[in-house]
């Protein structure tokens, strides 16, 4: 086994769907398998009798993106494991071909961070055309959820997923443990993925206000768990959230104190995952290129 294509959904039926149809003509299931994780949402177990080449997992609970990913990574077969979002699928030519030969190019990473194109568009072809045309490659300190590859031997080094993170913020956990073993993480973006969100729909259904909470909440655990000394990291962040967003704004203003609330409450409980990353590591990430959203 090869290659192994695993995705995480949750009430986005047709969205999942549309995924798994343009997955089955891009992969080989001789080589290849596809393992889907439903997260508490019993409309999505309707596709598990029409997709029966996909090996399905399901919680009747929803447990949250990153505890989902945790359970799924573990039983995935393959020498590489592919991330998607239910939402999300490769839309560049020969995607399985160029993620085997840039890992075979570049034996010290351990993840490839793929290209985003963001948007709803009326074929492929029109959603690659809105893609970075210069070919660019460069090593980075995170990637991003909806489309990236690692190595299974290399995530088997990690803790995985953190199952302490709920949603938004569990990428970086990933990434800074796999840059802390001395691999590194390389954004390609000749590996494209269209990533089909409607920004003005998100944005209508206040997406960015549970983003918010749940980025700020996470992140203090973030530095709780990895960094040698989190406390001024912490407080930075909270000062910087608080005047950008709850001063200028009474729903960041609420959503401030929930989050702080939240990340008080549960800190005994993240506290036994701690594992600071060394100083070298650290010193690194600062010298790495973000990546591109």
């Amino acid at each position: 086994m090869k290659l192994s294509t695993l995705i995480v959904t949750k009430n986005r039926v047709q969205e999942l769907e549309l995924t798994l149809k343009k997955l089955l003509g891009i992969l080989d299931f001789t080589q290849h398998e596809v393992l889907v994780f439903i997260d508490g949402c019993k409309e999505t177990h309707k596709l598990i009798a029409k997709y029966n080449w996909v090996k399905w997992s399901w919680n009747e609970k929803s447990v949250g993106a990153s505890s989902a990913r945790n359970f799924l990574y573990k039983k995935a077969e393959g020498n590489i494991l592919v991330g998607l979002d239910d939402d999300a699928h490769p839309i560049s030519e020969n995607f399985v071909n160029k993620i085997e030969n840039t890992f075979l190019q570049f034996p010290d990473v351990g993840i490839i961070a793929f290209q985003e194109v963001r948007g709803l568009f009326s074929t492929d072809e029109d959603a690659f055309k809105n893609r970075q045309t210069q070919l660019i490659q460069y090593k980075t300190a995170d990637f991003i959820g909806c489309g990236f590859a690692v190595k299974k031997s290399v995530y088997d080094e990690t803790r995985g997923f953190p199952t302490w993170i709920d949603i938004y913020g569990e990428e970086s956990c990933l990434s800074i443990e796999v840059l802390d073993l001395g691999y590194e993480i390389l954004y390609d973006n000749e590996i494209v993925v269209n990533h089909r969100i409607d920004k003005k729909k998100r944005l209508a259904q206040g997406r960015n206000y549970f983003r918010f909470e749940k980025q700020l909440k996470n992140s203090i655990y973030y530095y709780l768990v990895y960094y040698p000394k989190p406390i001024l990291k912490i407080a930075k962040l909270l000062l910087h959230n608080f005047k950008k967003y709850a001063l200028t704004d009474k729903k960041c203003f609420s959503l401030f104190f929930k989050a702080v609330f939240a990340a008080t409450h549960n800190f005994f409980k993240v506290l036994k995952f701690r594992k600071p990353v060394s100083n070298q590591t650290l010193q690194r990430m600062k010298l790495l290129k973000g990546v591109q959203y």
